[in-house]
């Protein structure tokens, strides 16, 4: 029997005239690796922010784990077990590393702010694990020693990397990468790509991501989802996806999406869509 661990039903984000998510359905299994891709302006953040409570939509359901999550707060969400990160870098930059990645578990403490204030045994042992769980999280995405480095010090790649720590910090059964290639040069991608697979593989994580590179997707995916005016307008595996003509036209410009930014049709079209007839 499948495990559908997030089903998305039919869901509408309006903003004002505009429909950036037009009745959109979609289905991730646990355990597996699914891709959301679509031209510039598509709808997908918008998507994204949908399932991890950022706005409600005007119409549809989700369901996380059988249960619907629909019009419930963003930590509620992510105490139920949904984490993610965001297409810009959003760390604490005027903090250190390993403070970043407490922050990420603050859901799952349980002191009270009269136990922090007295420093009760409890909230003691409680800080330690954090702290001990922590330190394990910067081992885990290959940060060991910069825990007292500010996060805003970091390279590029490495604030990438501590921004799905501090996800993981969450403990989600659920993580929605948005970009998380961008900006990284061609070996820098082919890192994380591997380490995707490794946060699936080791740690039995569900893997839901946005991105515009398409040798990525079509290398880590199990499914492959397309929007394009906020419409899904196909999904299937990376193959099928690649040869429907739907989602050629959307990426060469000579159906619905002829405004597509340049570069990425450049990116995406020559090398990893078929596009012979």
């Amino acid at each position: 029997m499948t495990d559908i661990l997030l089903d998305v039903q039919a869901i509408e984000k309006h903003f004002g005239g505009l429909v950036a998510v037009n009745s959109v359905d979609l289905q991730i299994e646990r355990g597996m690796i699914a891709s959301l891709i679509g031209p510039n302006g598509a709808g997908k953040t918008t998507f994204f922010n949908c399932v991890t409570g950022f706005y409600t939509p005007e119409v549809g359901d989700m369901l996380f784990k059988g249960q619907s999550i629909y019009g419930l707060r963003t930590d509620q969400i992510a105490q139920r077990g949904v984490a993610r990160t965001y297409q810009n870098i959003r760390l604490f930059g005027n903090m250190t590393v390993l403070e970043n990645i407490l922050i990420g578990m603050h859901i799952h403490l349980k002191s009270s702010p009269l136990g922090a204030v007295l420093g009760t045994p409890f909230t003691r042992r409680e800080e330690q694990r954090a702290l001990d769980e922590a330190m394990q999280l910067l081992h885990y995405v290959s940060l060991d020693g910069q825990g007292d480095l500010l996060a805003a010090n970091l390279p590029y790649g490495l604030q990438r990397r501590l921004e799905i720590a501090r996800a993981l910090a969450l403990k989600p059964e659920l993580l929605l990468l948005d970009e998380p290639t961008a900006g990284m040069n061609p070996n820098e991608t082919e890192v994380m790509m591997n380490f995707i697979r490794r946060l699936r593989d080791e740690l039995d994580l569900t893997i839901f991501l946005i991105e515009h590179d398409m040798k990525l997707v079509m290398s880590i995916s199990d499914q492959v989802s397309v929007m394009d005016h906020g419409m899904k307008i196909s999904e299937g595996t990376p193959g099928f996806v690649q040869r429907d003509p739907a989602v050629i036209k959307a990426y060469l410009g000579s159906g619905p999406a002829e405004d597509m930014e340049q570069d990425q049709q450049a990116q995406s079209a020559p090398d990893n869509v078929e596009v012979k007839p």
